[in-house]
Order: structure tokens, then C-alpha cells, then sequence
């Protein structure tokens, strides 16, 4: 698995956390870890989910970026 660390432009609030939690919850393959105000914590076994993850968030009006990628129990 690995572990992904978007930062998300635009969120300011607690409904913006709900909407981009729900937009990430339903992006086949992924696991949410975390939402917070400007970022997201994911996990995947999918190489492209990062890509995935950012194109969801943006059909949800968000405008995220990868901060890290690892790989989980390294």
C-alpha cells in the first residue's frame, strides 16, 4: 500500500472537509485515512491514484497536489 498526502486548495470550512471526504470516498481504490482543512491523507495499492484522487477532487471544484508519496510499513 501507499500512503498519499494531497494539499487541497479552496477548503475553508467543515463542509468543504465533508465534500471532499465524500468525493475521495468515492474513488474506487482508495482508502481515506484523514481530511482536514487543505489536505487529505490517502492510501492505495493503485499507481494512478494520486491522479485519481485529484481528478475526483476537481469535478468537486477542489484543486489538490501530491505533498508525499511512501510506501506504508517502510
Amino acid at each position: 500500500m501507499s500512503e498519499i498526502t494531497l494539499r487541497i486548495e479552496g477548503m475553508h470550512c467543515g463542509g468543504c472537509v465533508r465534500r471532499v471526504g465524500q468525493a475521495l470516498s468515492s474513488t474506487q481504490g482508495l482508502q481515506v485515512k484523514e481530511v482536514r482543512i487543505g489536505a487529505a491523507r490517502l492510501e492505495s495499492d493503485r499507481p494512478d491514484a494520486a491522479d485519481q484522487a485529484i481528478a475526483s477532487l476537481a469535478k468537486a471544484g477542489y484543486t489538490a497536489h501530491p505533498e508525499t508519496t511512501a510506501t506504508a510499513g517502510q
